[in-house]
């Protein structure tokens, strides 16, 4: 295994494709941890924590939906959701070029 902390950078901010496509922030850094996992050293730790943190969004976006249909209060939750998908991306490839651990708030363990 080798270290290559420009990939788990490029990783977590492939997570911005969504801003940029519409698709690809959930697809690309999935293919980039599996097929990189065995190669780069740390690259399995931060491709779950991208991954639990996406799935975990997505949840939480799922059930801002009826909230916004039934009390308005969703839109403010998919806004904050938002922010967070933009924000914590960045945050974390920062981390993640300077050798530290990723951290995204809000994150379920799904995948362990």
């Amino acid at each position: 295994m080798k270290q290559d902390r420009s990939v788990l950078v490029i990783t977590h901010l492939s997570q911005l494709l969504d801003l940029i496509t519409g698709f690809g922030g959930f697809i690309v850094p999935l293919i980039l941890w599996l097929t990189q996992r065995e190669r780069v050293l740390a690259m399995d730790e931060h491709g779950k924590s991208i991954m639990n943190f996406q799935i975990s969004m997505f949840i939480y976006a799922i059930i801002c939906v009826p909230l916004t249909l039934l009390f308005g209060l969703g839109a403010l939750g998919l806004a904050v959701i938002a922010i967070l998908c933009f924000v914590f991306p960045i945050i974390n490839a920062i981390r993640a070029n300077k050798g530290e651990r990723p951290s995204y708030p809000l994150s379920m363990d799904i995948i362990k």
